[in-house]
């Protein structure tokens, strides 16, 4: 007879503990890693807002991505410091509290794929098709793919965290250091219940993760035997513009795949590479991004040189 489940209230995190050797190591790098990424995407947004030339939908949606990549660092950042600065071996976090930090990260990271996927539409239509481009990329279709890039996901997302949030839990002591909705499934006390949110699961990555990335290699496929029909000077010009969102989406695409690494990890108890790798997971693309764009796109490097070198003669 299977357990009707626990009347948990609370969650433990037991990462910690796998990282509690080298804390206050770990802390300064996460703790510089968030400062890095509060300040050079804060930075690059405010560079493409004010400069009227940068009004443009490929620096529009760059920006929406390091908005997103911002939302993302405060959904994970601060708790994990906290939790580091804590010196405890484990982390409480109410269920409600679990929840919404799962919300938020699985929403996110789902924004994520469909901006890359909103930019490489943007790319493919610049290059391929660039007679029609200005009637087709206006600004309220700009302001519509924004609208759906980030509300899609979130209530999609939305409707697993509900499902996961109804799941019976059977145990309450989790190998991570912050909550993800695979997490619940893996602590309820299965059944039918955790079966519909498994499946719901992959509808969602299905819709918000795996088919933006098969429309971004679609797209940048198309591109790629467009620039090769054309002369150097465009292909080289086109494959410059284009290069800064395959690096990002190869980052967020690597990403993805660790995290199902880590659940295999995982399943095998909760290891210290095992940790580290859901750590990297939301580190790394968030300290790259701005990298890429801020140095990979010279419209933005260059008045972003200029404001530095104004505030230091200043």
């Amino acid at each position: 007879m299977r357990s009707p489940g626990l009347n948990v209230t609370s969650l433990t995190l037991e990462g910690l503990a796998q990282l509690s050797d080298h804390r206050w190591l770990f802390f300064f790098l996460f703790l510089a890693a968030y400062l890095f990424v509060l300040f050079s995407d804060s930075l690059v947004v405010y560079v493409i807002c004010s400069q009227r030339n940068l009004h443009r939908p490929m620096f529009v949606f760059v920006a929406a991505v390091l908005l997103n990549s911002l939302a993302a660092s405060a959904a994970v950042y601060p708790k994990l410091l906290s939790d580091l600065a804590s010196g405890r071996h484990f982390a409480q976090v109410s269920h409600a509290a679990c929840l919404c930090q799962a919300f938020a990260v699985y929403s996110l990271g789902g924004s994520s794929f469909m901006l890359l996927a909103a930019m490489a539409f943007d790319r493919y239509l610049s290059i391929c098709r660039p007679l029609r481009y200005a009637a087709l990329v206006s600004p309220a279709a700009v302001a519509a793919l924004l609208l759906l890039c980030w509300l899609l996901p979130a209530v999609m997302v939305c409707g697993a965290t509900l499902l996961a949030g109804r799941l019976p839990l059977c145990r309450w002591r989790l190998s991570r250091v912050y909550c993800d909705i695979y997490s619940f499934v893996s602590l309820s006390c299965g059944g039918g219940a955790a079966m519909l949110s498994e499946a719901y699961g992959m509808l969602c990555a299905a819709a918000i993760v795996f088919l933006p990335a098969a429309f971004v290699l679609f797209s940048y496929g198309r591109i790629l035997s467009i620039c090769l029909r054309r002369s150097r000077a465009f292909s080289s010009k086109a494959l410059h513009t284009c290069l800064p969102h395959l690096l990002v989406f190869v980052n967020y695409s690597v990403s993805a795949a660790a995290e199902l690494l880590h659940r295999r990890l995982q399943a095998g108890g909760g290891s210290a590479a095992s940790i580290l790798t859901s750590v990297l997971v939301v580190v790394v693309p968030t300290v790259f991004n701005p990298v890429v764009y801020g140095l990979k796109m010279k419209e933005v490097l260059r008045h972003v040189r200029r404001l530095l070198s104004c505030r230091r003669a200043g």
